[in-house]
């Protein structure tokens, strides 16, 4: 009868030993898929994130765009000339012994000055 007594104890010992493992790992499992899921939704949210700030970004960067085209088309010839010295004038006083005039500079004398040759 003892014996049988310990031979049951071992059986409902080892039971809920199994019971307990199968509950640890149950538990850890659940939790590595919570973990898992918040990870893939994190990302999901951050990509989208991204996503819309480089929309927003490139939205601007239009408007930003169609707003200097709008003014570039009111500018006349003048202006462009004054800008084109303007521009000259800054690289002469860089420490360069060699400047690059483009064939275009005699047209825009010719528009700064009214005359043609």
């Amino acid at each position: 009868m003892t014996a049988e007594r310990v031979r049951r104890a071992v059986v409902t010992e080892s039971t809920g030993q199994r019971d307990a493992e199968v509950n640890v790992a149950d538990g850890e499992k659940r939790g590595a898929i919570l973990r898992a899921e918040g990870d893939k939704q994190s990302n999901i949210l951050r990509a989208e994130g991204d996503r819309e700030a480089q929309l927003l970004r490139a939205e601007g960067y239009a408007a930003a765009l169609q707003r200097i085209f709008s003014v570039a088309e009111t500018i006349d010839h003048k202006t462009m000339t004054l800008q084109y010295f303007e521009t000259l004038k800054q690289m002469g006083t860089s420490p360069a012994t060699k400047f690059i005039f483009p064939m275009e500079f005699t047209s825009l004398l010719e528009n700064f000055t009214g005359k043609k040759e």
